[in-house]
C-alpha cells in the first residue's frame, strides 16, 4: 500500500513539475482529476484498499492516505486558477476590438410595399371622415359566412376555401366580418374601415394563403350607388393619379345587392392598352356594391331607413398595380434586393 500511494505521489509531483496546468483545457482537467480524485480514482481506491491493511499499519497509512489527498486537492486548486486566467486571457484576445477600424456598414430597412399601400389607404378614406376596426383573425363561422348572407348550404361558399378550426372557428377569409361586428354595437350613421389579415387555400403568381384585405362600410338614410362611385373615384385619383378613371361591372356577391366590380383605367398606358392591363386599358383592383337587406336586418338596421354601400380592397393588388409587381410571392420572401426598392 505504501508503495503504490508513493508511485501516486511520483505522478502528481511529476506533473506538478511541468510548465504551467497539468491540461490544455478544462475538460482535460476534469478528466485528469477524476482519474485521482473521483469515485473510482485513483486515491479513492487507496481508501476503499484500507480494509486490506493491518491493524498495526493502518493509522500510518491512513494519515499517508489523507495526506496524498490533501496534496492533490491543492494541486488541482492551483491548476485550476492558473488554467482560467489562461482562458481568459485568450478569450480576450481573440475577442479585442481594434476601435480605431471603420465600423461595418449597416444597412436600414424599408417599409413593406404592403404596409405603405395600407397606411396610405387609411390616409385617404380617413380624410374622407372612415374611421379603422380591426377585429379578430380567428373568427366565428357567424360573422364571417352566416351574418353576411352565406348560409352553410349556400354555394358561395365554394368561392373561397376557408381554413376552419373547428366547426364555429376558422382563419376569417375576409375582413367584411369586421363589419357586422360594428352594425351590431352602433347604429348609423356608420363610416367605417376593416383592414388586416385574411386567409384562403390558394397559392400562385396572383394569390396567396394569407393576403391583407381592407373593407370599407357606409351604412346612412338616403345611400346610394352614386355614392359609392363618387367615392370610388376619389379613392382612385388620390392613390394613383388624376387622370385615373372608374368603371364599375355588374357581379355576384351574397352580402351586397346589385354588386359590382370595379376597374381603373390602367396607370402604365392611361387606357390605350398595353401588356399589364392585357390591352384592355382597364384593371380589376376591387370588388363592392349595397349592402344586402338580409345584412342589415341581421344587425337590426331597418333597411327601410337605412342603406348602404360596402366594398372590399385587396392590398397585395393594389400594391402590384401601383409598385408594377409581377408576382405576390415576391411580397411574403423577405429578399432585400426587392424590399430595398421601397426605401425612401
Amino acid at each position: 500500500m505504501k508503495e503504490q500511494i508513493e508511485s501516486i505521489r511520483a505522478e502528481l509531483e511529476a506533473l506538478a513539475a511541468g510548465e504551467g496546468p497539468a491540461a490544455s483545457s478544462s475538460r482535460e482537467l476534469y478528466e485528469l482529476k477524476m482519474e485521482y480524485l473521483g469515485k473510482t480514482g485513483k486515491i479513492s481506491a487507496l481508501s476503499k484498499g484500507m480494509r486490506d491493511v493491518s491493524p498495526e499499519e493502518r493509522p500510518a497509512v491512513g494519515s499517508m492516505v489523507g495526506e496524498l489527498r490533501k496534496r492533490a486537492e491543492e494541486l488541482f486548486e492551483q491548476w485550476e486558477r492558473e488554467l482560467k486566467k489562461k482562458e481568459l486571457s485568450a478569450k480576450i484576445a481573440r475577442e479585442k476590438i481594434d476601435v480605431t477600424m471603420p465600423a461595418r456598414f449597416a444597412e436600414t430597412g424599408s417599409v413593406h410595399p404592403v404596409s405603405l399601400v395600407r397606411q396610405e389607404l387609411i390616409d385617404i378614406f380617413a380624410g374622407m371622415g372612415f374611421d379603422v376596426f380591426e377585429g379578430p383573425e380567428i373568427e366565428k363561422d357567424y360573422y364571417n359566412f352566416q351574418a353576411l348572407n352565406i348560409p352553410a348550404d349556400h354555394p358561395a361558399r365554394d368561392m373561397q376555401d376557408t381554413f376552419f378550426i373547428t366547426g364555429e372557428y376558422l382563419l376569417r377569409s375576409q375582413t367584411s366580418s369586421g363589419q357586422i361586428r360594428v352594425m351590431e354595437n352602433k347604429k348609423p350613421p356608420i363610416k367605417v374601415l376593416s383592414p388586416g389579415r385574411v386567409y384562403r387555400s390558394d397559392s400562385d403568381a396572383t394569390h396567396s394563403p394569407m393576403f391583407h384585405q381592407m373593407e370599407g362600410l357606409v351604412v346612412d338614410r338616403g345611400i346610394t350607388l352614386n355614392d359609392l362611385k363618387g367615392m370610388l373615384d376619389e379613392f382612385a385619383r388620390r392613390m394613383f393619379s388624376s387622370n385615373t378613371k372608374t368603371r364599375l361591372r355588374p357581379s355576384y356577391f351574397p352580402f351586397t345587392e346589385p354588386s359590382v366590380e370595379v376597374d381603373l383605367s390602367c396607370s402604365n398606358c392611361g387606357g390605350k392598352g398595353c401588356r399589364i392591363c392585357k390591352g384592355t386599358g382597364w384593371i380589376e383592383v376591387l370588388g363592392a356594391g349595397m349592402v344586402n337587406r338580409r345584412v342589415l336586418e341581421n344587425c337590426n338596421i331597418d333597411p327601410d331607413e337605412f342603406t348602404g354601400f360596402a366594398f372590399g380592397i385587396g392590398l397585395e393588388r393594389i400594391a402590384m398595380i401601383k409598385y408594377g409587381i409581377g408576382d405576390i410571392r415576391l411580397m411574403f420572401e423577405n429578399d432585400v434586393r426587392f424590399l430595398k426598392q421601397f426605401k425612401g
